[in-house]
């Protein structure tokens, strides 16, 4: 840790929530230089739905790369794009009724956002978008100005205009229907809000601290987006590839977006790799008007492949993480109930799951105990309250009772360690509110 400390930058952070060097990886365990094994449930942030080093992802990349396959091929034509291009219409979008171009910006989550934001503003000659409080899209200035975080937007550095934010379901209290909130201002002469170009939803909202939308809401979201020819863009790209069950989050909903944004677990493998899907009809792009070096990582069209055939080609995978969800939402609301003065909810869907702290400071100090009993869990929500399960989704039941394990031994650990202080803060916020 020493050469981190010295010569990375002062902007790091899992290194510094996990004080350790890690060397090897396979499934949901992580292994670090001492031989120590760690149970993860952090997946990545999302990147690794199908766990770390799944053999049948990586068997092929490495035959590809044996055989002197393209790796590097910006948006030239090439085997891979082809066959993933192919794969993902017969295993996904076709089953589905959904009919999409493909768009390869460049490989990050950003990238995708970037270009739907783009597009959207081309096609409908508006320059606002709308996004939602406590949303996270990225960290690009495009990105940023669509994010809720304070913190991240001020890293900015620059004002981040053409953008209004609306409320997202339940910011204003259960009183308050936010979808009637948005429309008022849409067709208020009065608003000061003019027709945006788009509006840009996560379904589930990840880092802003584990906050799904009813499906009732996202399908009167849709409609609003329809009715006033705003587009409608979905970023899937933490909470899609499977992680709330179905392929794409809003599949539940009903809805047919008009731009999806996807990246994380796309390529299946960690590889860097990121597609705007959009309807054929925006696809009013001139030949390089929005383009990147690495939007052609052939190395990741080849496990993206892999993952598709793998994991698409039936309904097991859904079905289990709709199960397993189930078991992780229980356990949450277990422990909410037993430690009912230490957490306020557990929320989530699939397995993409959270229990709030109602002191913030406890969700961090959870997650510290657990790493020093060897799991791996994150948190989440504008200040760092929300306590984040995120594991591979082919975690094993046995892997999830053990995480059980761990997690309620930490809980525990930091009540025995921080209990009056936890009280007492608690007695103050109270007060404050």
């Amino acid at each position: 840790m020493q050469t981190i400390e010295r010569f990375e930058s002062a902007v790091r952070s899992y290194c510094r929530d996990w004080p350790t060097v890690f060397t090897s990886a396979r499934g949901c365990t992580l292994v670090d230089d001492d031989g120590r094994q760690y149970l993860d449930f952090f997946a990545g942030a999302g990147a690794l739905n199908y766990g770390h080093n799944h053999p049948d992802l990586i068997e092929p990349l490495v035959e590809h790369l044996r055989r002197g396959g393209i790796v590097h091929g910006l948006d030239m034509a090439t085997g891979p794009k082809i066959e993933f291009l192919e794969r993902l219409d017969a295993r996904v979008l076709t089953p589905r009724g959904l009919e999409y171009k493909v768009q390869f910006p460049g490989p990050t989550g950003t990238n995708a956002v970037e270009a739907a934001l783009k597009l959207a503003r081309k096609v409908t000659g508006r320059d606002r978008v709308i996004g939602f409080t406590n949303a996270f899209h990225g960290m690009t200035l495009g990105s940023l100005a669509v994010t809720g975080n304070s913190m991240k937007r001020r890293g900015a550095g620059v004002p981040l205009g053409n953008v209004d934010s609306m409320p997202f379901e339940g910011f204003l209290g259960d009183d308050h229907d936010t979808i009637e909130f948005l429309e008022a201002f849409l067709v208020g002469d009065a608003s000061g809000i003019d027709l945006p170009a788009a509006v840009i939803l996560e379904t589930t909202q990840a880092e802003g601290g584990i906050n799904p939308a009813s499906d009732d809401w996202v399908r009167r979201l849709a409609d609003v987006c329809r009715r006033h020819d705003i587009v409608m863009i979905i970023d899937d790209i933490q909470v899609g590839c499977g992680r709330t069950g179905p392929f794409f989050s809003f599949e539940r909903a009903g809805i047919d977006p008009d731009i999806v944004c996807l990246s994380k677990s796309l390529s299946g493998s960690g590889l860097p790799m990121a597609v705007t899907l959009l309807k054929p009809h925006l696809d009013v792009w001139e030949p390089g008007e929005h383009n990147g070096t690495f939007r052609g990582n052939n190395a990741a069209f080849v496990t993206a492949t892999a993952a598709l055939e793998r994991f698409w080609s039936d309904d097991e995978l859904s079905d289990d993480v709709v199960r397993k969800g189930d078991r992780i939402d229980a356990y949450l609301g277990d422990l909410a109930t037993e430690h009912d003065g230490l957490f306020a909810e557990a929320r989530g869907r699939g397995m993409i799951r959270g229990i709030e702290a109602r002191v913030p400071e406890a969700a961090a100090a959870i997650a510290a105990a657990a790493f020093e009993r060897g799991l791996i869990v994150e948190t989440a929500g504008p200040n760092d309250e929300v306590l984040k399960l995120l594991p591979p989704l082919v975690v094993s039941d046995a892997e999830l009772d053990r995480g059980f394990g761990i997690l309620s031994e930490s809980v525990e650990a930091v009540l025995d360690r921080l209990g009056d202080d936890l009280v007492a803060a608690e007695e103050a916020e109270e007060v404050a509110r």
